[in-house]
């Protein structure tokens, strides 16, 4: 699974780190920062971020 965040569509919402804070966190900068690669166990956590993401900036590719 790879994880895709569209820095130039993150406004740093946080929706992303509510949903899946062990994959993803907002960094300082105000955009999202991919914290660790997704394993498959974590598949569902991530879907959720990207599905919960307002300016939809990320992506999940199988």
């Amino acid at each position: 699974m790879r994880v895709h965040i569209d820095t130039t569509r993150c406004t740093g919402h946080g929706m992303c780190e509510a949903a899946a804070e062990d994959v993803f966190e907002v960094g300082p900068d105000g955009i999202t920062h991919l914290l660790i690669d997704p394993d498959p166990s974590q598949r569902r956590e991530v879907e959720a971020a990207v599905a919960e993401c307002p300016t939809r900036a990320l992506s999940v590719e199988p």
